[in-house]
This record gives C-alpha cells, structure tokens and sequence, in this order.
C-alpha cells in the first residue's frame, strides 16, 4: 500500500547474520570464561544466513586494552548445521574479550557459482566478469598487503583475458596464491559482530601443574621402640623431604592445616572417639589455646620455621599450597570471642559438623548468617596474613558447605590485590554446586575422577570436563586422598596405581598424589573407602629410600609422567583431548593436539588398558585428521611414526591398529607423532 512504512523496532535481536549460542560464555558473560597464556581456546557459535551464498564466520580476540590480538576464520562443524568452530590463543594474564563476526563471503559465493555454472555451461562469460571485477576490487583495497594486491590484480587480469581457455581463465581465478590470500584476509561484506564476551586469563598454576600432598608432622616423625611414643616432625625435617618431591617433577606442595588441634573431643586412631594421650589429633580439628587459623602448632615450629620451608620450596620450583579450612574445634579462641559465628541449638550448645552416617564432633562449622561481614573481614584477614608468608595457593576444604557469595567475595578480593593467589575447591558434591564454585571464581577444584573407573565412565567424564563444563571449571585430578582410597585402588594391585597416574596426568593440565601412592598403600578401614590408621590421626613413617632401592616404589614411575608433560604442550591444554575408538571395551584412547606459535606441532595418543587385572587386545580407530597429520608423515602404506614415551619403542601406526596391553607388565601406552 502507497505510504506504508514497515513497523520496525527501534532495537533487533539480530543483526544482518543470526548468531547464537556462542561458546566459551558464561552466564551470557555475567562471569568470564577461564584461560591460561598460550592456552588454546576453542571459540565456537551457531551462525546462518538465508538463501545458498556462502557465510563466512570469524573470531577475534582483544588484549586486556582492548587492541585486537588474533583473528581466526572458524571452520564448519558437519554439512548443514550451521555451527562453527576454531581456536584462539590469549597470551599474559588479565581480562581479555573476544567476540564473533559473521559476513557475506563473496569470494565463497563466486567460487562456488562459477564452478558449477561454468561446469553446465550456463552464464560462463558473466561467471568471469563478476570474478575479475571482483578480484579487482580487491586488488584496489589499501588495507592489504601489496603482495596481495598484486595476485588479485594478476588474477583478475587473467579472467578477463577472452584469448585464454575457459578453464585457464577460472584456474587463474582459483589459484593457490588466490585461496591462500582470501584465507588470511577474505573478502568480506554486511558484517555482523556480537558484542564482546570476557576471557579471563590467570596464570599457569591456576590451571597447570603436578600438586603433591603430605602431612608435615609425618615428615621426620619417629616412635620411640621402647616407649612407644611419636615425637612430631616439624617444619625443618619436612624440608628434607622437598628435594624428593621436586625431583618426581611436582610443582606444588600443598600441606593440610597446620595450625594448633583442639583438645576436646579429640579423635584417636581410624577416627575412634577417644584419643590417647600421645594421639596428634585430626588438623582439621582446628584452634586451641595456642590460637587458632592466625597461628601455627607449636610442635611443627614458629612462623620463622614455617617461613624458611616456604623458602627452601620456592628454590626447588615449588609453590606452597596450604589447606584453608574454615572450621573450628571447640577449643578454637572463635568459640569463646565470637559465638555469633556458630550456630547455636535449642539447648544451648554449639552444632557439631555431620555428614550422616559420619560425625565430627571435635568440629564445629562456620554459620555465616548471624554476622556476615565480621566473619567475612576476619577470613580476608587470615588469608591475607598467610600470602604474607609465601602462599600463594590455598586448597579450601569443603567450600560447598559456605555460602557461594562468599567465595566470589573473598576471591575477588584477594584476586584483586594479588591475582596470582590460586584457590582448589575441594568439593565432591552436586554438579550445581560444583558449577556454581568455579563461576565464583575458583581457579580449579577437585572432581569426580576418582570415582570414573570404566571406559565408559572416563569418555563421559573427559567429555564433560574438557568440553561441557570447561568455560568455568578446572578439574585438578588427584588419584588418591587421605579421605579417599578407592576400591580400583585397594583390589587393583600396583597396575591399577600406574593406570590411574597415565589417566590423570596425561588427560588433564592439574592432576595431584597424596603421599603414600608411590608406595602401593591400598589397605583400607573395614567398610570404609579411606586408608586404614589413617594419616589424619596418627602419624605415618614411610622409608620411602628403601622401598625404591627394593623396587617397591612408583616414584620413577611418576616422575617419567612428570617429565612427559613439561616436555610436551599439547598436554597443558585442557579442551585439546579427542576421545578416539578401539574395539574394546576396557581399553581407553584418546589424543591430544596443539599447534604452537611457531607452526611446531605437538601430538600425542594415549591407550591406556583401565582393567587392572588382565590382559586386553584390542583394535585401535583413529580420526586421523583429528591428528592434523602432515602429508609428509606417511610412508607408502599411509602409515606414520610412533615412539612410546613409556617403553622407548616406535612402530608405525595408521588409520587401524592392533594393540594388546598387558596390565601386569604396562598398562599404558603414551605415543608421540614423530615429526
């Protein structure tokens, strides 16, 4: 109808292209998605357009300033959904964006028309005009190098040159120096751009590194023979156990609570009731005349001590993690100064911590109800005293039982005034809240991994982690706990120790070992998943010289694994792991691909059989162009190099393999693409 002018809004949803569910966004960027320098990021989103052109879809991504660092033209993921996918690179830590352009390619359009029209012999002479004029103005575009310009020009030429052939004329148009300069700098038009999303990048430790976990008592405790009593290792004879954890190729020493244990109600042996008089306590027991989270037990040493362990770790590159439990025993000078921070029942006394059927009597736990900022100040407090002496990562103990607003609030605080402070939620709980931590800005946390035996199980919980939950979750998979001593461990025998090491260092940049794992203890509490005379409440002496001189230890082991990841780049990315096939059923493959700053690529395919009590043979699949396999790897059957980083073997694989792993003599294979 004459006047009638469309009813638009003033503001759409979409732009000229419709771009959707882009990927890493947290919250629809509410919360930054997680990074590390050099870490490849995989950006990916929905984009379409109407009718059959071709579209054109790209990531950029912004330094903490907002200058424009990497562009990458992201590839189509399957015919016909419309889902693209690529990688991007952040570099130093801080707040960095990236965002999503979606564009008419018309370079994309005229190569395809013209190759099937001229094909038919339909519009063959406009088919190359519209080439030439297009590759022309591009030639005559400022903004592109002058090697470029030239090629198009040249191109351009040579479509419109009529005493050419027709096929010479479109190979002109469709040269390898032409694709080439499209590809780095397409022809673009009508460019749709989402808004900026947020990208945190933290330093490597937040999401990189080997932790190893011990007990500082234990570290130069003795037991008197005659007597029968434990005098407590300190601070100084745990340093001497330093230089053997370096040496495995560990780069964290995380300790748990170190502070004074409460007296009342004080649990012995294997978390019986009462406790002699020579029984340390359990350190989570926290607080006692001596002080509370601000001090530290008399019998580890003073803060001069504890600040001279710190030293002596830094200088064999390792970081001191400490435990940050917020509890308290009922000894803790909190109890007396401040019950508001308690939760109090009905018949005057303060709630104890529970975890039905279990129960804690020598804890009580924090309640942040009754005086939210004066328990939260006095937290901030103690942190901040503890990064005063060196720690610089904290493992905090059960998170998912505080308020999660008071994570975001402690974390950005301290992250505020010291972004290197890493936190390790320790939080074996519901995946909402497991979720919920790591949105609050826990660089990483503890996982289900321990509990993941199967193949089944592991393809699904690597999937999870490196793809689904990856935006805002850093898993750190520990093999073993003092709480945790699985059944896989118990009754697998020393294969079952190796096969969880290869799976957690190899899948995952963090993974951990409590002390003892070197050594096979698998012997647990009757009806229990923990360690019988557990470390918790008792002290442990190992000898851990004789058990490696006797063969009886897992440290060199554990070290090679160490040296196989500082070696390698592709295993300190998280979202690089490609779960590949095999035709058994307890044999579990998977790879990991980076391609460097440099163009270098670094490959690996770890098969590990995760039945720790046969023998498996299976057929190996792999997705080779998941590999990115140059085509000068392959020798005339289509085969390519292989080396065992484990047994230093090589063989040459292919598309199909035969693999037969026996769990009694290695469990494992980690290859390396020889390049």
């Amino acid at each position: 109808m004459p006047g009638l002018e469309p009813a638009l809004p003033d503001k759409l949803r979409f732009g000229r292209f419709p771009i959707t569910d882009v990927s890493p966004v947290v919250e629809d960027g509410d919360f930054p998605a997680k990074a590390l320098p050099g870490e490849g990021i995989v950006i990916s989103a929905t984009a379409t357009r109407e009718g059959h052109d071709a579209l054109g879809v790209s990531a950029v991504l912004y330094s903490p300033r907002g200058k424009e660092k990497q562009r990458v033209r992201l590839d189509q993921l399957g015919k016909g959904l419309d889902r693209w996918s690529g990688v991007l690179t952040p570099g130093k830590p801080g707040l960095w964006s990236f965002a999503v352009e979606a564009w008419h390619d018309r370079y994309g359009t005229w190569h395809h028309n013209s190759d099937v029209k001229i094909a038919a012999g339909v519009d063959v002479e406009l088919m190359l005009a519209e080439g030439a004029k297009l590759l022309h103005e591009a030639a005559d575009d400022d903004d592109r190098s002058e090697a470029d310009r030239r090629t198009f020009r040249a191109a351009a030429e040579a479509l419109a040159d009529t005493s050419r052939s027709v096929p010479e004329r479109l190979a002109a148009g469709e040269s390898p120096e032409v694709l080439f300069a499209v590809e780095r700098f397409p022809i673009r038009e009508l460019v749709t751009v989402t808004k900026p999303y947020p990208l945190l990048v933290e330093r490597d430790r937040a999401g990189r590194g080997s932790w190893y976990e011990f007990f500082p008592r234990s570290e130069g405790a003795w037991r008197d023979p005659q007597t029968g009593q434990w005098t407590s290792g300190t601070f100084r004879t745990a340093a001497e156990r330093l230089p053997a954890v370096a040496a495995m190729g560990f780069d964290v020493l995380y300790m748990p609570p170190i502070h004074p244990i409460g007296v009342a109600y004080r649990k012995g042996p294997n978390n019986t009731l009462v406790a002699g008089p020579g029984d340390p306590g359990s350190p989570w027991a926290i607080g006692a005349p001596e002080g509370g989270h601000d001090a530290i037990h008399p019998e580890l040493g003073t803060f001069e001590d504890f600040d001279a362990f710190v030293t002596r770790a830094n200088e064999l590159g390792l970081e001191v993690a400490l435990d940050l439990a917020l509890q308290a025993s009922p000894d803790h000078p909190w109890v007396t100064n401040h019950p508001e921070w308690f939760t109090t029942r009905v018949d005057g006394s303060i709630a104890y911590a529970e975890n039905p059927p279990k129960k804690y009597q020598d804890i009580y736990p924090l309640n942040f109800d009754n005086d939210p900022e004066g328990l939260s100040r006095e937290i901030l407090r103690i942190v901040n005293l503890w990064i005063d002496h060196g720690v610089s990562i904290f493992r905090v103990d059960n998170p998912h039982t505080k308020p999660v607003w008071f994570w975001e609030w402690l974390i950005g605080k301290v992250n505020k005034k010291n972004p290197d402070v890493v936190f390790l939620a320790e939080a074996f709980t519901r995946p909402a809240m497991m979720k919920s931590l790591g949105r609050a800005g826990f660089q990483q946390s503890y996982s289900y991994f321990t509990w993941r035996n199967t193949r089944e199980e592991l393809e699904e919980f690597f999937t999870m982690i490196t793809k689904e939950w990856a935006p805002f979750y850093r898993p750190n998979l520990f093999v073993n706990t003092p709480d945790i001593l699985t059944e896989y461990l118990q009754f697998g025998g020393w294969p079952a120790f190796k096969i969880r090491a290869v799976l957690a260092a190899m899948a995952a940049p963090t993974w951990g070992v409590y002390a003892g794992y070197e050594l096979f203890e698998h012997v647990a509490r009757p009806g229990a998943e923990e360690y019988i005379d557990n470390e918790k409440f008792e002290y442990k002496e190992r000898d851990w010289a004789r058990a490696e001189a006797e063969g009886r230890s897992l440290a060199p082991y554990i070290t090679r694994l160490n040296e196989i990841r500082r070696a390698h780049p592709a295993l300190a990315d998280l979202q690089n792991l490609t779960l590949q096939s095999c035709t058994d059923d307890a044999t579990l493959v998977f790879s990991k691909h980076k391609v460097l700053e440099d163009g270098a690529k670094d490959t690996l395919i770890v098969v590990v059989n995760v039945d720790p009590h046969s023998t498996r043979e299976s057929l190996v699949q792999l997705d080779l162009e998941s590999l990115d396999l140059e085509p000068g790897l392959f020798d005339g059957d289509g085969k390519f190099r292989v080396d065992d980083l484990i047994t230093g073997q090589s063989w040459w694989w292919g598309e199909e393999n035969y693999v037969r792993l026996d769990a009694h003599v290695e469990p494992a294979h980690i290859l390396h693409v020889r390049r």
